[in-house]
């Protein structure tokens, strides 16, 4: 299961398994809340004195991890704060290209079913256990094998690892030009291995070779970092402090920014005015978040085609815009944002707003007006659904908004009906594509579906090199392929808002991912 799902709530993308964490989280806060992890040595004083004199980041967070360790944790969010212990074979630039983290390079065979990633000389985790090709190898098998792990859907294309040094030669199964793509921040953070033979230690005790290393920890609550001297571009962190901080009720962040309880935070679209009006930046970084609702064709109504057609000549996508995105978001009708390489302008405005045409679709099935009764099955309360209900409801269908606190078990069981969504997209365009419609993908709620045409799209992008001149073509055509399905309907995307002082300088837009490399905090925190 590729846990990146995560049921829409009245902010821009989370992903997947946020619910099942969540609860998790209760649960671990409730046992361990007064457990500390002990300080590292050479911490550099007490938590007052350094903050008080460091260079500090105060970052309040309304995704904090429920767990630590990068296996476990698939949330589509969390990434960005795990991001700060861990570093990954590749990361992403601001034109969403993979370029080198603790591999300085990488090349494939002639054939293109092997890949070999060159990691840079003399990195160490932060327990002193060395970053070469053996952890890497770790890594990969525990994130494919570990019981609990949220990645293992990820990585069906890696067959097996050779360790060679500082040589991880990756054996996949197929030709497959995306790995550089794919195992980047999202997928593929590296923990050291002697760490994570214990997961469950690891988990509140993360231990990995990334710009932080921790020096305190309150599951669910606080985390203190400090920076890692011996992180490959350290010269580039100017930040020697981190307090990440699960964030209060969203209406007080404004508020803790403008007091200097934090300076740094995540804010919802609907924050965002009272953020610019408080003297605060607003930091607007671009991603591959879409909003969607999801059918399954293997249960009625849904199996008539004429039906979901329906659905979608029904859906006002404008609407949703306007009224949770506060002019931040945009229409979608794909899971990428215009102007991305993987969108296609081919496939755009297929199904425009036409309640007319909707209702004309729906006799033709052979229903009445009021005939059609559907659940509307969601995790937790969602204006996002109430929109959903009030657009069919104009048509004639009838929608019933249920509350499923387990939503995540039907949800990916395929037992759902009706349902509705955001997703965070991936590094890799083509996992994104793969997890919405391919027949195993686990935000294809009509699973074993998959639209005709749509298989041998995937497998022409993965054959065709990053760099080739076609490459652009060829994956566009493989969206084409997916948008025939007949299992989503998108509906809006947003970027992702943060909020910050004017003592925190500006970061790299890399597309989805907070990126550290250069930034700076000054004056008094």
């Amino acid at each position: 299961m590729s846990a990146r799902l995560t049921p829409r709530h009245p902010r821009p993308a989370t992903p997947s398994r946020r619910s099942a964490d969540r609860l998790r989280a209760t649960a671990l806060g409730a046992v361990l809340a007064t457990v500390l992890v002990p300080s590292l040595s050479a911490c550099g004083g007490t938590g007052a004195a350094a903050s008080g004199s460091a260079a500090t980041l105060k970052w309040a967070s309304s995704y904090f991890p429920a767990h630590w360790d990068p296996v476990v944790s698939g949330s589509g969010a969390q990434f960005r704060e795990l991001a700060l212990v861990y570093a990954s074979l590749t990361r992403t630039d601001e034109k969403g290209n993979a370029v080198p983290d603790l591999a300085k390079s990488w090349d494939y065979n002639k054939k293109g079913d092997e890949i070999t990633f060159h990691l840079r000389p003399g990195l160490k985790f932060s327990d002193g256990q060395p970053v070469d090709a053996a952890a890497v190898k770790a890594a990969i098998e525990r994130a494919k094998k570990q019981k609990d792990s949220a990645l293992f859907g990820d990585l069906t294309s890696i067959k097996s690892v050779d360790a060679k040094g500082l040589d991880a030669v990756v054996h996949l199964t197929q030709v497959d030009y995306q790995i550089p793509q794919l195992l980047g921040e999202r997928v593929l953070q590296i923990a050291s291995p002697k760490a994570a033979a214990s997961p469950d230690t690891l988990d509140q005790h993360p231990v990995g070779a990334g710009p932080f290393t921790v020096t305190q920890l309150v599951p669910g609550t606080k985390v203190v970092l400090k920076k890692n001297p011996d992180y490959w571009d350290a010269k580039n962190i100017h930040i020697d402090r981190v307090e990440l901080t699960s964030a209060p009720d969203a209406s007080t962040v404004v508020s803790g920014l403008q007091t200097g309880v934090y300076n740094f935070a995540d804010i919802a679209p609907s924050q965002a005015d009272a953020a610019k009006k408080a003297g605060l930046d607003v930091f607007v970084q671009p991603g591959f978040n879409a909003s969607n609702i999801s059918l399954n064709i293997n249960k009625a109504p849904f199996d008539n085609t004429k039906v979901v057609d329906a659905v979608r000549y029904a859906i006002n996508r404008q609407e949703f815009v306007d009224k949770l995105t506060f002019g931040y978001g945009e229409a979608t009708d794909q899971p990428f944002p215009k102007g991305y390489i993987a969108y296609d302008p081919k496939s755009a405005d297929a199904y425009p707003y036409d309640p007319a045409k909707s209702k004309k679709l729906l006799a033709e099935a052979g229903y009445k007006s009021g005939d059609i009764k559907l659940n509307l099955v969601i995790p937790a309360e969602d204006p996002q659904a109430e929109i959903v209900q009030s657009q069919l409801a104009k048509v004639g269908i009838t929608v019933t908004i249920k509350i499923d606190k387990n939503w995540a078990t039907p949800f990916f069981a395929k037992d759902l009906t009706f349902s509705v969504y955001g997703t965070t997209g991936r590094d890799s365009a083509l996992q994104t594509l793969t997890a919405h419609f391919g027949p195993n993908g686990p935000l294809n709620l009509s699973s074993p579906y998959e639209p005709a045409g749509f298989e041998a799209a995937v497998a022409k992008v993965r054959e065709t090199p990053l760099d080739a001149s076609d490459y652009a073509q060829v994956l566009q055509a493989a969206t084409r392929a997916g948008l025939r399905s007949k299992a989503l309907v998108f509906t809006y995307s947003s970027p992702n808002l943060f909020a910050k002082s004017k003592s925190v300088s500006g970061l790299p837009k890399n597309p989805a991912h907070l990126d550290w490399t250069g930034v700076t905090v000054s004056g008094a925190n």
